[in-house]
């Protein structure tokens, strides 16, 4: 394995070998059926107790098992995760259980679509489903050639995840309409089940071959990095807040159905449109500006979907609440990637995604409480502007050290370079270039 914790890939092939599939085109083939299972889940819970139970019964349901999915992350994530990083196909065999109990889970559901163990199963799945995303945050590393090529990949199969969630989304609508939510469970077990065999075809990989170092263990506590993944943090908690709020809030004003599907489908939208988006922000600013500017982004137009209210307001703030989760991702990712550059990319990412996914359970929770539309998105405004705030003024200071550091250097260079060394951390002992953002920085 090289010294920066990426794995070598072969070279492109020629002939025909190059209709073989890449490593990345079967990690790429099970996040589609994936996205696909998931798909058709969140379609089927439109026709079930989710939304025909008494909203205040359904509030305390909700409550008490989403207070649950956060027990699984604060065991797993410290104590498997490490461990499945370490044997060989461990991330591999997660991706192949989640889909294996999802099916399982899914044929459960079609049972007991009228009963109340419909609320923990579907939470259940949702475990599941977001124990896959780690999993596969921490494969895509493998998969690809150099460190440029990890940004390019997660916007790909970010893209993916829009498109096949709305090519499923025909046949699952069909389904609930002419079938009801147990044709569509049953289609998603399928669906589940065939990822089980697509799965076996991604790469046996041995992410880690030992514990965790000391260095690697710093470089992932660096400044720029915390910054970066507290804010995403705050977008994640802002999503699973919105997620709750909105499907309570329309439900006791009373609104119908195709209400519901106008706000998930724009928030996949947005989704789609960030994941594309981001590249190209990139290419004109740096990653810790493309954070803060689509944190303000968010706190104004919340603002204005306050003003608006009703299916609006709900649907301006969920395509643009989509569009900054999904662009910020990659540009978190991104960051990761520079300002760690000797950390096993696999681990970090698995568990910053682990950390994300407790903030959301977090979010999820403050979600559920009753409180007018409104004031919610009022509350989604102050948190997206204080997080890009403090973003912006963060990185601005690590900027300023570093350049302070910068100056110290030359200075010590002009008089005795043998102080340089010593005095100055070697990843900034030249000075950065027009929009770089040095983040990892020393105490002074």
């Amino acid at each position: 394995m090289a010294s920066d914790g990426w794995r070598p890939l072969p070279a492109p092939r020629k002939g025909a070998e190059a209709f073989e599939v890449t490593p990345f085109g079967r990690l790429a083939r099970a996040h589609a059926i994936a996205v696909a299972g998931d798909t058709l889940v969140a379609i089927a819970l439109a026709g079930t107790l989710f939304f025909s139970i008494d909203v205040d019964q359904a509030r305390g349901e909700v409550f008490l098992y989403l207070a649950l999915t956060m027990a699984p992350f604060a065991v797993v994530a410290p104590l498997v995760g490490p461990a499945l990083d370490r044997a060989t196909g461990g991330r591999r065999w997660m991706v192949i259980g989640s889909s294996g109990l999802r099916a399982f889970v899914c044929l459960l559901m079609v049972r007991d679509v009228d009963s109340l163990l419909l609320f923990p199963e579907a939470f259940a799945l949702l475990v599941l489903a977001k124990s896959y995303h780690v999993a596969k945050s921490a494969l895509v590393p493998t998969v690809v050639h150099s460190h440029e090529g990890l940004v390019e990949a997660n916007s790909k199969l970010s893209l993916i995840s829009g498109i096949v969630g709305f090519v499923a989304a025909v046949p699952g609508a069909l389904l609930l309409r002419f079938g009801g939510s147990e044709w569509v469970l049953a289609l998603a077990a399928i669906v589940f089940a065939v990822g089980v065999v697509v799965a076996w075809g991604v790469p046996k990989v041995q992410i880690a071959t030992e514990p965790e170092s000391a260095e690697a263990k710093a470089e992932l506590r660096g400044a720029g990095v915390l910054l970066a993944a507290s804010a995403m943090a705050l977008l994640r908690g802002i999503v699973g807040f919105l997620t709750f709020l909105l499907a309570f809030s329309l439900r006791t004003d009373g609104s119908p159905t195709w209400h519901f599907g106008v706000v998930l489908a724009l928030s996949a939208v947005g989704s789609l449109t960030g994941a594309a988006l981001a590249p190209a922000l990139r290419r004109q600013t740096s990653e810790e500006r493309i954070i803060s500017v689509l944190l303000v982004v968010v706190a104004v137009l919340a603002v204005i979907a306050a003003w608006l209210g009703a299916l609006p307001g709900a649907a301006l703030i969920a395509v643009t609440v989509g569009i900054g989760a999904a662009a910020a991702k990659q540009a978190f990712d991104s960051i990761v990637q520079r300002d760690a550059p000797d950390a096993n990319r696999g681990r970090s990412f698995a568990r910053f995604e682990t950390r994300f996914q407790l903030v959301w359970v977090a979010g999820a929770v403050l979600g559920i409480i009753p409180m007018p539309m409104w004031l919610g998105f009022l509350l989604v405004a102050g948190v997206s502007a204080f997080a890009g705030a403090s973003y912006a003024a963060g990185s601005q200071g690590m900027r300023d050290v570093v350049q302070r550091r910068v100056q110290r250097a030359r200075r010590a260079a002009s008089g005795d370079a043998t102080t340089v060394a010593p005095s100055v951390p070697p990843s900034i002992a030249t000075p950065p270039r027009p929009g770089d953002d040095p983040t990892v920085v020393e105490d002074a």
